[in-house]
């Protein structure tokens, strides 16, 4: 549609105005032979920018409501990063400030990391020890309403904001579970969510575990930390390292989680458009786990950085990768400040495991598939009658709770019993060849 000839600038034509001049002063430096070979590529639509100009004047005088300026460029900025990935966004400073706080590993809400599939809210993975792990929130939960808002027309840090709030206020979360026909409601309680990223113990002698539940900035050196804890009651035969429910985080963390158990070799790289969005991350020959048995645990909820790490591992050949397959996310992030406070989050590279496979929307498939369950012995059965159970047995010296503690929790995480076996299996037919 022409424009209309007017007797003073309307908001179309200060817009097109400032558009376009900055078009020209982009394409303009480029060599001859470089303007014929990308001309078509490089330089801008202006019809769609006439376009994009008349509709921005239409609704600042057509629109029931009057709307600054301001909203309306900021609304079409998000707009323009919503539509490229679910990943991409456009920060306001309050933004920026919950970005950093994800990161240090300290925030008021109910622990839990979503995404954007399918254009709808879903649950990447709840966080170890929050509102969201204890109610049961589970990886490709469908969140339909946050409170009386539904979701369907929420960004991502819109949704984010609204699960954010005082710790000991309630929240009310509707969820559709993947296999369910009805949505259900969970009430949680906001807390102050303080995650340390790594837990450790020792599930038999000799045998440790490492739960890694994100990756923060001092994530690496938090896993040598708790290797060498484990290390205080003596050697390890194996280690199982537990990346279940992972939603990844800072990049260098899971190249420094990597490192530890690698002394040499290609860890990740990185490919994208721009010259500094192609990295390469090595392994250095300081390794706190160089030559320990190691299981690698995974799952749907296993995202980003944890892929980074298993995928590394995997390909280096220096552990089992066992569970399921990992979620997908195999892009990479920078964070852009602009000059008004605020920022971008955009997309800018893909990166790629040692082997060259690229992560994105496919994940990482485990060594051994182990579906998430629990063994059970029927009641009816007399298969679990042990020696306790007789009358008169003699009881052992240094029978401790802790011991059985752990017990149970093999007995009721299937995943990770079958870690422990692997271990144990690995180290037999080690001992073996040694003979």
């Amino acid at each position: 549609m022409p424009l209309r000839p007017a007797a003073r600038p309307t908001v179309m034509h200060r817009l097109v105005s400032v558009l376009l001049p900055t078009a020209l002063l982009a394409i303009a430096p480029l060599p001859v032979a470089a303007q014929d070979a990308s001309s078509q590529d490089d330089a801008l639509p202006v019809a769609e920018i006439q376009a994009f100009a008349e509709v921005f004047e239409r609704i600042k005088r057509a629109y029931v409501e009057e709307v600054e300026d301001k909203e309306l460029l900021r609304n079409a900025m998000r707009g323009m990063l919503s539509e490229l990935d679910p990943h991409s966004t456009y920060l306001d400073s309050e933004e920026f400030e919950s970005l950093r706080e994800s990161t240090q590993g300290e925030f008021g809400g109910v622990g839990i990391e979503v995404g954007m599939e399918d254009g709808q809210l879903t649950v990447i993975t709840p966080i170890d020890d929050t509102p969201a792990f204890r109610a049961g929130l589970q990886s490709r939960d469908r969140i339909l309403r946050i409170d009386d808002t539904p979701t369907d027309r929420l960004s991502l840090q819109e949704a984010v904001n609204l699960m954010r709030g005082e710790p000991g206020t309630q929240i009310r979360l509707t969820i559709l579970r993947q296999g369910e026909n009805a949505p259900r409601e969970v009430t949680l309680t906001r807390e102050v969510i303080r995650t340390r990223s790594v837990k450790s113990e020792l599930l038999e002698p000799g045998y440790g575990y490492l739960r890694v539940s994100q990756f923060q900035n001092r994530t690496g050196q938090q896993v040598v930390d708790a290797i060498r804890q484990l290390e205080d009651d003596g050697p390890l035969d194996g280690l199982v390292l537990d990346l279940r429910n992972n939603p990844g985080g800072v990049l260098q963390a899971s190249v420094d989680v990597a490192d530890a158990f690698l002394d040499s070799g290609l860890i990740v790289y990185t490919e994208g458009r721009l010259p500094d969005s192609e990295m390469r991350f090595s392994a250095g020959r300081e390794t706190a786990a160089p030559d320990v048995p190691l299981v690698v645990l995974i799952n749907g909820g296993s995202a980003s950085a944890a892929e980074i790490v298993a995928g590394a591992l995997q390909d280096q050949r220096r552990g089992v990768v066992m569970g399921t397959q990992s979620f997908g996310k195999g892009s990479v992030q920078q964070i852009m400040p602009l000059g008004n406070g605020e920022g971008l989050k955009l997309t800018t590279a893909l990166y790629f495991t040692p082997d060259g496979r690229s992560i994105q929307a496919q994940g990482i498939a485990p060594d051994v598939e182990v579906i998430r369950g629990r063994l059970e012995v029927a009641e009816s059965s007399n298969l679990d009658v042990r020696e306790s159970d007789l009358a008169g047995h003699l009881r052992a010296p240094d029978a401790q709770r802790a011991t059985s503690e752990v017990s149970q929790r093999l007995r009721e995480d299937y995943q990770l019993g079958e870690a422990l076996n692997l271990l144990k299996a690995l180290n037999v037919l080690s001992q073996r060849r040694g003979g």
